[in-house]
């Protein structure tokens, strides 16, 4: 279940209809999926992506989406600490960036306009972040977490930084 954060007011929303109708007014879309699959720890990017076909293929085929890979972290990552910093840098994309969070959590944050705010998505999760809009993401303290992201072209993965420096008044120390 995914949580919407004000950090600069100190509020937040809980309940997923709330969120979607928050999300949607400014251009996000959220969803809900079933994420029932049992997945090793260490699940390959091919065993996750098989377990989720069912759902992925016919959603891809839809949208018109070409490419899937797998952002799957956990504390035996290799480069942890890298892998970290470039997810916590705020950045857009040349397309939408789709994520459909399989098991774990992550926190994404958005930068629009003067609005900044969080949400943190969990297993069945599924969030499209438009093309250009500022954002970043926290792996959080304990990273864990196994999306699958979705894209119509591998271009569209490359992260263009902004280099604002909002991203450090919010992105906490671990």
């Amino acid at each position: 279940m995914a949580i919407l954060n004000f950090p600069s007011k100190g509020q937040r929303l809980d309940q997923f209809s709330d969120i979607q109708a928050f999300l949607e007014a400014r251009g996000i879309w959220h969803d809900k999926w079933e994420a029932a699959a049992a997945l090793p720890r260490e699940a390959s990017q091919d065993e996750i992506l098989g377990a989720y076909e069912h759902v992925l293929g016919p959603f891809m085929a839809k949208g018109g989406y070409k490419t899937a890979d797998v952002i799957n972290v956990h504390e035996h990552t290799p480069d942890l600490l890298g892998v970290r910093k470039k997810f916590l840098a705020e950045h857009t994309h040349s397309e939408d960036e789709i994520r459909f969070f399989v098991h774990g959590e992550g926190l994404f944050w958005f930068h629009l306009n003067e609005e900044v705010f969080s949400v943190l998505c969990q297993a069945g999760d599924l969030l499209s972040v438009p093309a250009g809009v500022k954002h970043w993401f926290d792996l959080g303290p304990k990273p864990f977490v196994k999306s699958i992201r979705v894209f119509i072209d591998k271009a569209g993965w490359v992260p263009q930084y902004t280099d604002s420096g909002i991203d450090l008044a919010f992105n906490p120390t671990y």
